[in-house]
């Protein structure tokens, strides 16, 4: 395997998961939870989870203040061995997630981190540089590191999730993107979506589609189709960021796109098997 390296910017979060028969609806009631728990959340934390659990050095840059959840946070992932350089923030980012049995989900989100100032630039530049790729996330901090993101040269890899092809603050980093990664949730022509990404300029853009697997477009207009992996679900959070940090570290290692994909479905059946962001942190959070 390669030794490249990944820098990765962008949430790190605690969570607590309530797992619903269906999501409410819209109108006062009462419902009982099926199961519940607290755990780390996070895109970010996924993604740099599952490289560690991939053998890929990455190293994650993300946010979390002095309080409870916090050091809750940063003491799970030290735990499981994933090297993260915190920026001190007021207040930890903290969801509330909705969730079904069918993977079904309503994400509230309860506090969320401030870009910070660029006290400390020089050595996140530094840390980009010695990366391979930079991955960054949706988030205000990852948004201001855009710039200093594209002054390395590195190849930048986004993830816009469920995009519905119009909302503003995707844009900037759709257009910094080498190579872009989405769900089908919002997108009405999902292939559609991913032949324009290539057209702007990526060199790879990928769809996924829940139980469907994934769709990608190359850089030549080729299509590429992998199904899911068949596994008894535990828990669908952390599946979409497996899925692209297994796409990115076969890549890395030379493997070709339709191999990359099928490398992202074996990431992603680790995950659906754990009720964490991935297995990694299950001796540490039970």
């Amino acid at each position: 395997m390669s030794d490249a390296s990944v820098f990765i910017a962008g949430p790190a979060s605690w969570n607590q998961i309530v797992v619903l028969d269906r999501l409410p609806d819209p109108v006062p009631h009462m419902q009982f939870a099926q199961a519940s728990w607290e755990t780390v959340g996070g895109t970010s934390a996924g993604k740099a989870l599952s490289l560690r659990g991939l053998g890929r050095a990455a190293l994650l840059h993300a946010a979390a203040g002095e309080d409870d959840a916090g050091g809750r946070v940063r003491a799970a992932l030290d735990a499981a061995g994933v090297p993260v350089r915190w920026a001190d923030s007021a207040e930890t980012e903290r969801h509330l997630n909705l969730m079904t049995g069918q993977g079904a989900r309503v994400s509230l989100y309860l506090s969320s981190p401030a870009a910070q100032s660029a006290g400390e630039d020089s050595a996140i530049a530094a840390a980009m540089n010695a990366s391979a790729v930079i991955v960054l996330d949706l988030a205000a901090e990852p948004l201001r590191l855009l710039p200093l993101a594209q002054a390395t040269g590195r190849p930048i890899w986004v993830d816009v999730h469920d995009y519905d092809g119009t909302a503003e603050f995707h844009r900037p980093f759709l257009a910094a993107a080498d190579v872009i990664f989405c769900n089908a949730d919002r997108l009405d022509d999902p292939l559609a979506f991913l032949h324009g990404c290539i057209d702007a300029g990526a060199s790879l853009a990928v769809c996924t589609i829940g139980a469907d697997g994934a769709v990608a477009v190359d850089a030549h207009g080729g299509e590429h189709r992998v199904a899911a992996v068949p596994v008894e679900v535990v828990d669908t959070n952390g599946a979409g960021d497996a899925f692209f940090a297994g796409v990115l570290d076969a890549r890395l290692s030379g493997e070709p796109v339709a191999a990359a994909l099928e490398a992202g479905a074996r990431a992603a059946s680790v995950v659906l098997r754990s009720r964490h962001l991935h297995p990694l942190l299950d001796p540490v959070l039970g």
